[in-house]
């Protein structure tokens, strides 16, 4: 089955409308929320961000989803291996990325595997521009890969955590199971509990 991006804007779009954060995790998520809108952690993302131009809560959300976030800056932003080994996961054969003595706050191993990431691997974020609702959780659901969209069924990458999500996951590399439950934390709740904390926070209109 063929993806419509278009469609799946505009549905990711209502879902975030009509999304509810499941109460019994709230406690989780406000946890991670505060962990990436940390200072220390926020101006990493905006570092990255300036240089990409993919805004860093957005980089953040997929921080954590691939490489569980802060304090693990030892990973690679695209698919959370190792940063001073080649990655065996999708996306293969990127890094080794290693820190150096000369390297600027901030501009480190994980700064350059995160450019590597947003700029050199698909779906290229650096390239998306539509950063509104809709625009924003599909290059992230593209980031994991349209295979719940191909199925027609909410992403668990983004959903997670939300009225909007029942059962389904890839359990590994294009393995799907529709009958296990994703227990990480949803990019979309993610998002929104970190907006509760953070003002600046805010999507394109």
């Amino acid at each position: 089955m063929s993806v419509s991006i278009p469609l799946l804007i505009a549905n990711n779009a209502k879902r975030w409308v009509a999304m509810n954060v499941k109460a019994s995790r709230l406690p989780t998520f406000d946890a991670t929320a505060k962990r990436l809108c940390d200072p220390d952690a926020k101006s990493r993302y905006q570092l990255i961000s300036t240089a990409t131009k993919v805004p860093w809560f957005v980089i953040a959300v997929i921080h954590e989803r691939e490489a569980s976030g802060p304090p693990h800056w030892d990973k690679q932003l695209a698919q959370g291996d190792p940063l001073n080994q080649i990655s065996e996961h999708d996306p293969e054969g990127r890094g080794p990325f290693f820190n150096h003595p000369t390297d600027p706050p901030g501009q480190d191993a994980f700064y350059r595997g995160a450019l590597d990431a947003l700029t050199a691997c698909a779906p290229y974020a650096t390239r998306w521009r539509d950063w509104t609702t809709g625009g924003t959780f599909t290059i992230l659901e593209e980031y994991n890969g349209l295979g719940y969209a191909s199925l027609g069924v909410p992403s668990a990458y983004v959903w997670s955590g939300t009225d909007q999500y029942v059962s389904g996951k890839y359990v590994a590399d294009h393995v799907y199971r529709p009958n296990v439950v994703d227990v990480q934390e949803g990019c979309a709740p993610i998002i929104a509990r970190m907006m509760a904390l953070d003002s600046s926070i805010a999507f394109a209109s």
